[in-house]
């Protein structure tokens, strides 16, 4: 039996492989997914968008420093930038799951999942 929450997991893996060319963790992929809670289940909550500074801003604050415990230094801009240049700049939808995942990744943060 599928789940609404399987079936995003199943467009983001699908977004991994298409738009980032690598073979997902499907297991950290569906954390994250479900860290997000139900915010994946609105459109305007579901993707990020990469031009907006306030976005950024959130995104910094509440996943990277809250969630994932980093400090608040230049090294989460970059990051930032790197995944979000990974995922394709102009690519338009940008899923909150796939940055999420990016960043775990990105910053060898896969332990916060375990």
């Amino acid at each position: 039996m599928s789940t609404k929450t399987d079936e995003k997991v199943g467009k983001y893996i699908k977004d991994v492989k298409e738009k980032i060319g690598e073979e997902p963790d499907v297991d950290l992929l569906r954390k994250v997914t479900e860290a997000c809670g139900p915010s994946i289940f609105r459109s305007d909550a579901e993707t990020i968008s990469s031009s907006s500074e306030s976005e950024l801003e959130t995104v910094k604050k509440n996943f990277l420093i809250k969630k994932l415990g980093l400090k608040d230094d230049e090294k989460l801009d970059q990051g930032l930038d790197a995944v979000l240049e990974k995922y394709g700049k102009s690519n338009r939808n940008k899923y909150r799951a796939v940055v999420y995942y990016l960043l775990t990744k990105h910053f060898k943060k896969e332990n916060v999942y375990s």
